[in-house]
């Protein structure tokens, strides 16, 4: 099987410093929808991992969230996409929690749905806690440029072996193609 694991703001759709609060403020990257087609229509799963304390926060609820997440997943069908699933972490970054990224339980979660190992899988962030939690469970992480990924990038300290790219297009391009953009 093949699997890709995306995060969502910053990779999917464009961040906000604010939090996306609603289906109104989630609005896809340009060429992201065609990417997630792609995968989909060359045997790819794609699975979303998204950390959402604005949950906890009570910035928005559960509701709220699944309208968010129907209008992404409804924007991929149209294009000719599909995502397979959508795990989340709902708590804030002081909870403690195994599942918010940086920490792998949300990526251990997918690898058990899914009954497979993760080593090599292609895991795509525009965070360092993203590509921590990825390189943790020995997905392959990667680096976009979008969203945070611009600051991430001139931070520095990522795990050894991270691949960038300027969005999640490009990433496409290099696993079908392998063309390095």
């Amino acid at each position: 099987m093949n699997l890709i694991i995306l995060d969502r703001d910053g990779v999917i759709n464009f961040d906000s410093s604010q939090y996306i609060k609603n289906a109104a403020e989630w609005k896809p990257i340009p060429g992201s929808l065609e990417a997630i087609a792609r995968l989909t229509q060359s045997g790819y799963r794609v699975v979303v991992a998204t950390n959402q304390s604005g949950l906890q926060r009570g910035l928005f609820d559960m509701d709220t969230l699944n309208a968010i997440h129907e209008k992404m997943l409804k924007a991929a069908s149209i294009a000719g996409g599909r995502i397979d699933a959508i795990f989340y972490c709902p708590h804030s970054m002081d909870s403690g929690c195994a599942c918010r990224k940086p920490a792998p339980g949300m990526l251990r979660d997918i690898s058990e749905r899914f009954n497979t190992a993760l080593a090599g899988v292609p895991a795509v962030g525009d965070s360092r806690r993203d590509l921590e939690a990825y390189a943790a469970v020995g997905c392959q992480p990667i680096l976009v440029l979008t969203g945070k990924g611009e600051n991430t990038h001139a931070e520095g300290n990522l795990p050894p072996d991270t691949l960038e790219f300027y969005d999640l297009a490009a990433v496409v391009d290099y696993l079908l193609d392998g063309k390095r953009t």
